[in-house]
């Protein structure tokens, strides 16, 4: 189970928005198989090689039917499973049916369960530079129905981006609110979980697509979720969901979809570049340079200025904000003479400022809330 707490699955937005038609078994079984490829060094001959121990711990099962169940899971996933992948073209929708994965072998007497993927899927699965979403397979395991799922996956598209966003300020804080409540019609979400010819009555649709698995998702997840119907004349026409990443969910360090994890080395580099340029014009910048606590040296050094924009302005920009900008200058002065004998080699200077800003900050709020005692 150590290593299924720790991998993530990975896919490009098209899939994640396509049609499973499929319940959820196959589904997650398909998604177990995926959380094993490495797009970095992609499985040869599109094959890989499921343990039915692990397959077994994923679905919780320990009867004594349980070869029996894996046998009769996998046989319907071959006959009756594909997705319906939606493509958005310039002239138009383009539509691919695809099984995902058309062979599976496995024996009495060994614990490998050998898997090939459908060469027509590889490309959702590896290809991943741009628009993919990455969620862990953990989340996953503990979700029981295909409704659930298939939400969950459609929920990390949009708030990752969010998350994203924030970190490469490519959006405003209106769209990043839109990823973070996004917005989709009935319809589309019909179609999304293959729920077109069922669930006719919107009270039907609610229960069974919408309350019950964003109660699972809920439970079990990084993510507590609500949704409000959207009406249009008498008739519900979109659903708009509210998605709120939980502080201390279990695990935290493999749940958290990181941005940065997602992000390939280059990207990382890339990335690092804009948010250096952002930071160096960030006035912040400016006034440590005019207060002589910042050098050229400083400067120069990449990581200590993404150091300051991460731990330190942050603290100055809520300074500003409680107590204006005269306060942040008087404390700054306070910094410059109290700090005695600095160089690189003896202090470390973002420590140092976040610590006293943080003391300052604290020490005038108290007094302040003092003052409105009296």
């Amino acid at each position: 189970m150590d290593e299924l707490q720790i991998r993530k699955v990975a896919e490009h937005n098209d899939l994640i928005t396509s049609i499973a038609k499929m319940d959820k078994t196959p589904l997650k079984i398909f998604e177990l198989a995926v959380s094993h490829i490495d797009t970095k060094e992609p499985p040869k001959d599109n094959v890989i090689y499921l343990s039915k121990r692990e397959l077994f711990s994923f679905f919780d099962v320990s009867d004594s039917n349980k070869h029996s169940r894996f046998k009769e899971a996998v046989e319907k996933m071959q006959k009756q499973a594909h997705f319906k992948i939606k493509i958005n073209k310039k002239r138009g929708f383009e539509f691919e049916s695809i099984v995902p994965i058309p062979t599976v072998k496995w024996n009495d007497y060994d614990d490998k369960v050998f898997i090939r993927f459908n060469p027509d899927i590889m490309p959702y699965l590896i290809e991943l530079e741009t628009k993919f979403t990455q969620y862990a397979i953990s989340d996953i395991m503990d979700l029981n129905s295909k409704y659930a799922i298939v939400l969950y996956k459609w929920l990390c598209m949009n708030y990752n981006q969010s998350e994203y966003y924030m970190v490469n300020g490519k959006r405003n804080q209106q769209q990043l609110d839109e990823y973070q409540n996004p917005i989709i019609s009935v319809k589309d979400l019909r179609e999304m979980t293959d729920t077109v010819e069922e669930y006719k009555a919107i009270k039907d649709f609610s229960i069974w697509v919408l309350n019950r698995p964003l109660e699972e998702i809920t439970k079990n997840t990084h993510f507590n979720v609500t949704y409000e119907k959207i009406k249009k004349g008498r008739s519900i026409e979109s659903i708009q969901f509210h998605i709120v990443k939980k502080e201390n969910w279990k695990d935290e360090n493999y749940k958290r979809n990181d941005v940065q994890a997602q992000l390939t080395e280059e990207q990382k580099q890339a990335q690092n570049q804009v948010n250096y340029a952002v930071a160096v014009a960030n006035p912040f910048t400016m006034k440590l340079i005019n207060a002589s606590l910042l050098y050229a040296t400083d400067i120069a050094n990449q990581d200590k200025i993404l150091e300051l924009a991460e731990s330190v302005y942050p603290i100055y920009d809520k300074l500003v904000k409680e107590l204006g900008e005269g306060a942040l200058e008087t404390h700054l002065d306070y910094v410059r003479r109290k700090m005695v004998d600095y160089s690189n080699e003896k202090k470390n200077i973002v420590k140092y400022l976040s610590v006293s800003a943080t003391q300052y900050l604290s020490s005038r709020l108290s007094m302040k809330q003092m003052k409105k005692e009296d």
